[in-house]
């Protein structure tokens, strides 16, 4: 038993180290691309002329990279989406429905209830929120360096950014359902049980403060992040929460099942990642179905409500 123990510890430890060297090996050859060929040349000369036509004016470069780059990726990514969900075409988007059945077409006045709310948190909260952010990244130095960051550095970064929203947004979220909290708070956000794109902030503005937008400022303020950094990661935050509840498990995009799930059921699936949802236990019911099986990034064309369908309903 000895033996065995120890030749399954080598083994473990050769696997191990063998597959973390060639991690490494491909995250610095795909860095030293990126930095020597794409944001060692293009960029650092496309950040150079914007902030010079620009300047250097601080203010307006923050507001440019921290609010408009990222509501327009969120409308943009959105738009597509709307078009479907209001219009049912193209079929090569609606076919890949989560909750079949549901939101075909999309009830438009309840459509423009999310609207109406949401360019409200983006007008009213998110954008105010950035004016003591623009004053702490400001204190840090290099927000608006003419230098942009490495490549290596910005994966740094993003990693970073990545672990504090979830521990943020997992005990935010969770404590907005509880039940003094969620009859007057969170209870706004899930009016929808299968969700759409640009319900991703549909929430009162307590909770878009709380669990939205302060997990997703904390990393870069953390940081002291550059405004390109910054940028991308706001934007890549907001695509990937319409991803999350975009009711539509396309092809090479993360999977949406989790956090549709959470919506459906309530009281699973509470995080982003899932890290902290398993560590707690309250994923233990979605491991189960059907939709834990779905959870993959689907690399084909077929649907997976097709190839991975629910079980048939017993009969009463």
């Amino acid at each position: 038993q000895g033996e065995k123990l120890w030749d399954a510890l080598k083994l473990s430890a050769y696997v191990f180290s063998t597959g973390l060297l060639m991690f490494t090996a491909l995250v610095n050859s795909v860095s030293w691309f990126m930095q020597n060929i794409t944001l060692g040349n293009f960029w650092q000369t496309a950040w150079l002329e914007f902030y010079n036509h620009m300047e250097g004016d601080e203010w307006t470069i923050f507001l440019f990279g921290a609010a408009l780059v990222p509501a327009l990726a969120f409308w943009g990514f959105n738009g597509i989406l709307l078009v479907a969900d209001i219009t049912g075409k193209p079929t090569f988007i609606t076919r890949y429905r989560i909750q079949l059945g549901k939101n075909d077409p999309v009830d438009t006045k309840k459509l423009w209830k999310v609207i109406y709310t949401v360019l409200g948190n983006q007008f009213f909260i998110s954008f105010p929120m950035l004016v003591p952010m623009f004053y702490i990244m400001k204190s840090w130095g290099n927000t608006f360096s003419e230098e942009l960051p490495t490549f290596q550095w910005f994966l740094v970064e993003l990693s970073i950014f990545t672990v504090v929203e979830e521990i943020l947004f997992y005990y935010t979220h969770r404590l907005v359902h509880h039940p003094v909290l969620y009859k007057y708070i969170h209870k706004k956000h899930h009016e929808w049980t299968a969700p759409i794109g640009v319900v991703s902030i549909y929430a009162h503005p307590i909770e878009h403060i709380v669990s939205n937008t302060l997990p997703v400022m904390t990393g870069p303020m953390i940081m002291g992040s550059h405004i390109v950094s910054i940028s991308a990661w706001f934007s890549l935050a907001l695509v990937t929460t319409s991803i999350s509840h975009c009711g539509y498990h396309l092809p090479f995009l993360p999977s949406p099942e989790f956090h549709d799930f959470h919506h459906l059921k309530f009281n699973q699936c509470y995080g982003v990642l899932g890290v902290l949802d398993f560590l707690h236990g309250t994923d233990r019911v979605f491991r189960q179905t059907k939709a834990f099986e779905r959870h993959k990034v689907l690399l084909g064309l077929t649907p997976l409500s097709e190839s991975i369908p629910e079980p048939p309903k017993k009969a009463e």
